[in-house]
């Protein structure tokens, strides 16, 4: 039983892969409080986007990440790493979310903050409905992905 480079993959992707699964929660939760008007669309979409904020004191652009950001992060991050480690099943896996998210980055809407809601169109019956579903797809594949990688981890202790 050896330790690889490809068996700490798998150990960081399950750590990982656990605050994705917060994540996809917090995604659900959030559009399911705007589709029962327990929050109102500006909140929202403040707690979910990326905001910038201006430091007087210091004068620069400090960014501060909030969901969207982070999750395409991790993502991508996966990626590079289940890369570099040569397991390609786990990343052919992985590519179709990765494609999914770049497109959604790609195709967001046009706002003055980097973000993909739009606090303006986010209360529109068939958009909130598309993030609802959204939410709870990633987070069935964010859970199978979780216990494919627990199988990884010890496919690969075992086998080395």
């Amino acid at each position: 039983m050896a330790f690889t480079f490809a068996a700490f993959c798998y150990m960081l992707a399950l750590l990982l892969t656990a605050a994705l699964i917060f994540f996809a929660i917090w995604h659900i939760i959030a559009f399911d409080e705007l589709k029962t008007d327990y929050k109102n669309p500006i909140d929202q979409c403040n707690t979910l986007n990326p905001t910038i904020e201006r430091v007087k004191k210091i004068k620069r652009v400090k960014i501060a990440l909030k969901l969207v950001l982070p999750e395409y992060l991790i993502h991508v991050f996966f990626c590079v790493m289940f890369l570099c480690a040569a397991e390609w099943l786990t990343l052919f896996l992985n590519l179709p979310l990765l494609a999914y998210h770049v497109w959604r980055y790609v195709s967001r809407p046009v706002m003055s903050c980097p973000g993909l809601y739009d606090p303006t169109t986010i209360m529109n019956a068939d958009i909130l409905a598309y993030c609802q579903k959204e939410g709870w797809c990633k987070l069935a594949f964010y859970l199978l992905s979780f216990f494919y990688y627990l199988y990884g981890m010890i496919y690969v202790l075992v086998s080395s």
